[in-house]
């Protein structure tokens, strides 16, 4: 008897965010740990253009090397997902026009960060096509992606979030500059729909808001401002299972000396300039309520499959929810599967978890 074949998963990666490199990346840790006895793994690179391309699954093409961020390269060949939502096989079309079957594909594993893939678009388009894919929905994608929907659907569920000013596109602070200074100093900026702490700068003289202003919209011409908090910045990883979603154990992000945050540097390149404890300590109905809004802000927005809730814990034990990420980092060494692994369930275990459970879930409206 012939043995079963193997479900077929396609890893979407790269994308014409400025998150490009770290998609790359998040598909480098998965590559090597997901199970290819149990899967049959296709990989989609899209191109900083937007082109999709057929790509290596080879882990090692696409790991940080001394401080270089790996990229999907130009190719001249695109991949086509299905005419419609009556089959299942994507295509590789050749300069020529000549179209290839590449496989039939039974879940899409998308790892895209930012727009253009973790904010409802790259979802929509597989929804249209009936795929079945990790993550959440189309609208939960969308307002996790947008800090200012977000934060409108987390006060709507009645949780603590810092207090903000949203610049329109276009919008100068100038315009709302009474508002704004009525948040106190310091302040935060940041690009409203972007991710891996790009475009965001801490103000701390209103001198400074401008030129922080200027660098959140080269990223997205909507910009956020909000009141800075003080206090522990937590973890919380959400995995939606069988029995629905649960939450890890809390970690905490301790920046070192010199960094006023958690930035993109300290996130990819430069591993000694931030503490990462999984687990970390947190009295008891501190680390319960955690936990709790964790998965309150999971329902608010709709959200599957996986997030990372992150919170501030000040020093009084108040809890202020900071924002939700619907597809949070995914190499190895992310906080997300660190906080699983703290819990018991190891990097090869939580792909699988994932994979198993979009593959399960229904396609259509839900």
């Amino acid at each position: 008897m012939s043995a079963p074949s193997r479900p077929t998963v396609a890893v979407l990666f790269g994308g014409r965010s400025s998150e490009h490199e770290v998609s790359c990346a998040t598909a480098g840790g998965v590559f090597g740990a997901i199970d290819r006895d149990r899967w049959n793994v296709v990989a989609v690179g899209i191109t900083r253009e937007g082109r999709w391309v057929p790509a290596s699954a080879d882990a090692a093409q696409w790991r940080i090397r001394d401080g270089a961020l790996p990229h999907v390269p130009h190719d001249d060949r695109t991949v086509l997902p299905p005419r419609d939502a009556s089959e299942r096989t994507w295509r590789v079309l050749d300069p020529d026009g000549t179209a290839s079957a590449l496989a039939e594909v039974d879940v899409v594993l998308p790892l895209l960060h930012g727009p253009f893939g973790e904010d409802g678009t790259i979802q929509g388009a597989l929804e249209l096509l009936d795929v079945r894919y990790v993550g959440s929905g189309v609208l939960a994608s969308a307002v996790g992606m947008d800090k200012a929907y977000m934060k409108i659907a987390l006060r709507a569920a009645g949780l603590p979030v810092t207090p903000d000013v949203v610049l329109a596109p276009g919008e100068s602070p100038d315009e709302r500059r009474v508002e704004i200074e009525a948040l106190g100093m310091p302040v935060f900026v940041k690009p409203a729909r972007a991710g891996s702490s790009m475009g965001i700068s801490k103000v701390s003289e209103w001198s400074q808001l401008d030129a922080a202003v200027a660098a959140a919209v080269k990223h997205d011409p909507k910009v956020l401002i909000e009141q800075a908090v003080v206090g522990r910045e937590i973890e919380t990883a959400v995995l939606d299972g069988p029995q629905g979603p649960v939450a890890s154990p809390a970690g905490e992000i301790v920046t070192g000396a010199g960094r006023d945050f958690y930035d993109f540097e300290a996130k990819y390149l430069d591993e000694s300039a931030v503490d990462l404890r999984c687990p970390t300590e947190l009295v008891d109905d501190v680390a319960a309520q955690v936990a709790d809004m964790a998965l309150r802000s999971f329902a608010a927005v709709g959200a599957e499959s996986l997030a990372r809730v992150d919170v501030f814990v000040s020093d009084d034990g108040t809890v202020t929810v900071n924002e939700i990420n619907t597809m949070p980092g995914f190499t190895e060494t992310s906080m997300y599967p660190r906080m699983w692994a703290a819990a018991g369930v190891s990097y090869p275990e939580l792909i699988e978890t994932l994979l198993t459970g979009a593959l399960e879930r229904t396609t259509g409206l839900r």
